[in-house]
């Protein structure tokens, strides 16, 4: 006869641990293309570290000795025959219908693995059928979809020859988009808006992984001046023409605008005497001018707004519309440990509306509470979960 089974409470067997991941030893990250070192580029950046032995492609490459040594120590990049026109820096976005062609002649079928970093073309390379592939959503083609209507708005094309030309070579642009959509294994996007962009042009799902801010260049400050600043590439979409025109309204309020772009003589033209322009400035100075900002207003409808979380993790309050990207950053007045708030109109009155209500409430909004928030998007965090992602298609392909 057996006696009764001993019974151990809260007993843990330890478990074997999952056999590690050994990831590809070369990968081919594909860019859109190189102009400047913006948001995307810094997602670039991070990408080439995460994969040591990487290889960029990427369909113009811009990039500065200064930058490629300080972001892309022994990267190796390779480029479109484009890239060698005369002249192509002046011109390269109006090569757009030409880009679907050129980003199918890079020929990455040798590597292990491939990583797309995507706002139009890199997500329509061409790969193996068991070559594993993530693609980070900066955006859907953004001229080509939703903002084609914007876009020709602002560049005066109706339905002239022109006009009727570009809507044609734009509506080509979606039919390759649509078609190259099912390429990547995993798609991951920027932001919870671009996610719900992705559902809906491409009937995909995708995880979002917000893009990395560089949380050790920018430093909080509590001291604010009377000033209002706004940041950004001067392209129609980013709407700093309507801050501009807010703070027409608001003759007795101070702005500084810093960037440059197609839009930068027009936006100056247009500016009364309380408005200051700094063009870019150095990084620096940058960080400087945002920290010691009242806020920072942001009128465009972002896909994610870097420029919007950088300000976050000075310490300074945002002002920003409430679609895009700024809804995944912004805790609006009104909530718990509020960073900013958000105005529902792009117009003047609510923009203007959104200033006077700051000024009211903003008291509530505390540095601390901004610096805080901008924790959410650290370059640590994002290399966890891109890696956590790609670890995941790796092993899948492993396995089959």
């Amino acid at each position: 006869m057996t006696g009764p089974a001993l019974v151990v409470d809260d007993l843990r067997v330890p478990q074997p641990s999952p056999a590690p991941i050994t990831r590809p030893q070369r990968v081919a990250i594909v860019h859109d293309w190189c102009p400047s070192f913006r948001g995307g580029e810094r997602v670039l950046a991070e990408l080439c570290a995460m994969f040591p032995n990487s290889e960029v492609f990427t369909l113009f490459d811009f990039f500065s000795d200064e930058i490629k040594k300080r972001h892309f120590p022994n990267v190796v990049f390779h480029t479109s025959p484009a890239n060698k026109l005369p002249g192509v820096r002046k011109y390269y976005r109006g090569l757009f219908f030409a880009c679907p062609f050129l980003i199918e002649q890079f020929d990455v079928t040798g590597f292990d693995a491939v990583v797309s970093s995507s706002a139009a073309f890199a997500r329509g390379v061409l790969t193996r059928p068991d070559q594993p592939h993530v693609s980070y959503i900066h955006s859907p083609i953004r001229y080509a979809w939703d903002e084609q209507f914007s876009y020709l708005q602002q560049g005066k094309l109706g339905f002239g020859p022109v006009g009727l030309l570009y809507r044609y070579l734009l509506h080509g642009l979606r039919t390759w988009d649509t078609r190259t959509a099912h390429g990547p294994d995993v798609m991951l996007a920027n932001s919870s808006f671009v996610r719900s962009r992705i559902k809906r042009v491409y009937g995909r799902d995708a995880t979002v992984v917000h893009p990395p801010v560089d949380l050790d260049t920018f430093t909080m400050s509590t001291e604010k001046d009377d000033y209002y600043i706004t940041a950004s590439f001067m392209a129609p979409y980013k709407r700093t023409d309507l801050v501009i025109e807010a703070f027409n309204a608001m003759p007795d309020r101070r702005l500084l605008v810093v960037g440059e772009g197609q839009q930068s003589a027009a936006l100056r033209n247009m500016a009364g005497p309380n408005i200051e322009f700094s063009g870019f400035l150095p990084q620096e100075d940058y960080v400087r001018a945002v920290a010691r900002a009242r806020a920072l207003v942001f009128a465009g409808c972002e896909d994610f707004g870097i420029a919007l979380a950088e300000a976050q993790a000075c310490g300074t309050p945002l002002i920003a519309f409430g679609r895009g990207g700024a809804r995944d950053i912004v805790r609006p007045l009104g909530t718990d440990n509020p960073t900013g708030l958000l105005f529902k109109q792009q117009t003047v009155g609510s923009l203007t509306d959104a200033v006077m209500r700051f000024e009211r409430e903003g008291s509530a909004i505390t540095a601390q509470a901004c610096a805080e928030n901008a924790q959410r998007f650290s370059a640590e965090r994002f290399r966890r979960e891109v890696a956590q992602a790609f670890d995941a298609v790796w092993a899948s392909h492993q396995a089959d």
